[in-house]
């Protein structure tokens, strides 16, 4: 047994056999930190060595590894338990000597023999322990193991470093494969918690595989753990918290000297940083709290936005209950830096619809949200060459998110925003038009999908197929939205294709779905959620704060929806995806030709020369998607 790697250098010259001292913990460097070799191996002078037990709680170890120049005690907490339980025994017996009435606890002491007393309470100080650490330990998901669904079937996961939303997302560091952790020791028949050292053999997401130091080239007790778990520490942490380190059952008498072993295995080794549990709580505090009021889309008219209250708060997704809710159970989620949800009064100052609540005034506790927490867009001129009624562009369709449609802008709002619909598809009141922001990843210029060899749904009815954007912008006497006002950033998103992750479905918004990438268009992700067809598909960008790293629901303590069984997917599809279907159905035009042609096409007297884009590119440089020729 050891109490961690840094314990060869204890100081052994304390007079007290219960106060030990620790050593300082040196500042976080900018990348993951480097075990050192002090070179400091105690040896006793007079040669002692071998296993000793432990007088608090009865573990057996290494004598080298205890505390006190006697060595009686396996941590600095079980010394310290000792003592003040010694003490504890001492009251109690002078309380026999002057003829006062025992307490209740004093009669339950009284019937055990000292050792059972102490190791008694050392039980109960662990429980304590332990049912602390319960509540901010990661959630399990029940019938679904990501672990074991990546191992047998050799995926790999988008790395954390993708989701800038996401805890951890902006300071996880170069953790990596490699990494040496101090890990909760599952191979071990000791009533209390001990550790042992890992390496970090593979990661996926939040996930990581582990491998105990000792068993080389063995995999037979590889397992997989949340690296943003409470049971996962830098190496030196045990040191530092007087826990144990104690080698599993299965390798104990593999080597004489673990000590030296450690030493050797884990010099110049990169282990997590010391704060790494603090950032991770950190990185979970959320600003947005329950009984706050904001704006967000009318789920059954796009075309408004209604005042809702935040419910609950869950890794960052909120659930709100639209305010005129009595029973509260008409929600909607989404997550607090969707462009769905804004500050209370953001409608009245852009010209959006928004529907007033019946409600004459706030309810008690509910206060509005500060305007600061929301997501920034970013700013455009309008002055200039501006989006106009009338012109066209292609479109991520909100009620059907695996199609691009031909669209129509309908209504230009201030700061930027845009009401769009669908031709084809929409009503005569415009109830159906939705916002989109001029510089959203959501909206592409004309011939986006014919150059990137997506297939572009047309207006619902148009019989004259396959689709010609030529045709179509002379038949309706309409043009083209310029190219040069369309959002043509692509950042360096790191992800790639057939990467697993964990992905909202944004036609039932609660679910967290397990999902796959499956196509790439510059910033543009193809993803599908796996064990279901592929018509359920959705077009998400990089950015979305509704994809998420394997491994965030486990995490957070959210549901997530594992894969739909082969068996199962038919009676599934007419079931739960019923209404997501429908919704397909309604909006969904005829189906254009898989094959296309790549031709130039001349549109209101100018020439558009369109560049071949990375199509599916597992490359994520910036590109531009057109070039426009003067005639």
């Amino acid at each position: 047994m050891f109490d961690g790697y840094d314990s060869c250098s204890e100081d052994t010259s304390s007079s007290s056999s219960s106060d030990e001292s620790e050593e300082e913990i040196a500042p976080l460097p900018s990348s993951l930190p480097i075990i050192k070799n002090n070179g400091q191996v105690y040896t006793y002078p007079d040669g002692k060595s071998g296993m000793a037990t432990c007088e608090m709680c009865g573990m057996v170890g290494v004598r080298d590894a205890f505390y006190s120049k006697t060595k009686r005690f396996c941590s600095v907490s079980c010394s310290r338990s000792y003592s003040s339980n010694s003490k504890k025994a001492s009251i109690l017996a002078r309380l026999q000597v002057t003829g006062k009435p025992p307490t209740k606890k004093a009669k339950v002491l009284q019937k055990q023999p000292l050792v059972a007393k102490l190791a008694a309470y050392a039980q109960y100080q662990a429980t304590l322990q332990n049912q602390v650490k319960t509540k901010t330990a990661a959630v399990p998901v029940e019938g679904f193991s990501w672990g074991n669904y990546i191992t047998s079937n050799n995926l790999t996961a988008a790395p954390v470093t993708c989701f800038k939303h996401a805890p951890m997302g902006t300071c996880w560091g170069d953790i990596s494969e490699g990494v040496r952790v101090e890990v909760l020791n599952t191979d071990c028949s000791l009533p209390t918690k001990v550790f042992w050292i890992a390496g970090i053999v593979k990661l996926a997401g939040y996930n990581a595989l582990l491998r105990y130091e000792g068993f080389e080239n063995d995999s037979s007790v590889d397992f997989w753990c949340n690296v943003c778990g409470s049971d996962i520490r830098p190496v030196g942490w045990c040191a530092t918290s007087g826990k144990p380190l104690v080698p599993p059952r299965t390798i104990q008498h593999k080597y004489t000297n673990w000590k030296a072993f450690l030493v050797k295995r884990l010099t110049g080794a990169k282990t997590l940083p010391p704060d790494f549990s603090q950032k991770v709580s950190e990185s979970m505090q959320y600003p947005f709290k329950p009984s706050m009021r904001v704006e967000v889309v009318d789920k059954t008219h796009l075309c408004r936005t209604r005042v809702a209250v935040v419910d609950s708060v869950i890794g960052g997704r909120l659930r709100l209950v639209y305010e005129e809710s009595e029973d509260k159970t008409d929600d909607f989620w989404c997550h607090m830096y969707s462009p769905l949800i804004h500050h209370i009064g953001w409608s009245r100052s852009i010209g959006h619809r928004f529907k007033r609540s019946d409600i004459a005034k706030k309810q008690d506790g509910h206060y509005d949200a500060p305007p600061h927490l929301f997501a920034k867009v970013k700013e455009v001129d309008p002055s200039g060459e501006w989006f106009k009624e009338g012109m066209k562009l292609e479109a991520i369709d909100p009620l059907n998110l695996s199609a691009i449609c031909v669209a129509t802008i309908r209504k230009v709002l201030a700061d930027g925003y845009l009401m769009i619909g669908i031709d084809g598809s929409e009503a005569a009141d415009g109830s159906d038009w939705f916002c989109y922001h001029a510089t959203s990843p959501s909206i592409f210029p004309v011939g986006f999908c014919e150059i990137n060899a997506i297939e572009l749904t047309p207006p619902r009815g148009y019989a004259k197929l396959p689709f010609k954007w030529f045709d179509y912008l002379r038949e309706t006497d309409s043009i083209a939205a310029p190219v040069k006002l369309f959002n043509k950033e692509v950042p360096n998103h790191g992800f790639h294709i057939r990467m697993k992750l964990e992905a909202v479905d944004l036609m039932e918004p609660r679910l967290v779905c397990v999902a796959t990438v499956t196509r790439i268009i510059h910033r543009l992700l193809r993803i599908h959620f796996d064990g279901w067809e592929e018509e359920y598909d959705q077009w998400v960008d990089c950015e979305s704060p509704d994809l998420y790293p394997v491994g965030w629901c486990q995490l957070t303590g959210y549901q997530l929806q594992p894969p739909a069984p082969q068996t199962s997917r038919d009676s599934q599809s007419s079931s739960s995806k019923q209404k997501k279907k429908a919704k397909s159905q309604q909006y969904k035009g005829h189906k254009k030709m898989t094959s296309l042609q790549l031709k130039e096409e001349l549109l209101d007297g100018e020439e558009y020369n369109f560049l071949q884009g990375a199509s599916d590119q597992e490359s994520n440089g910036s590109a531009s998607y057109y070039i426009k020729q003067e005639p």
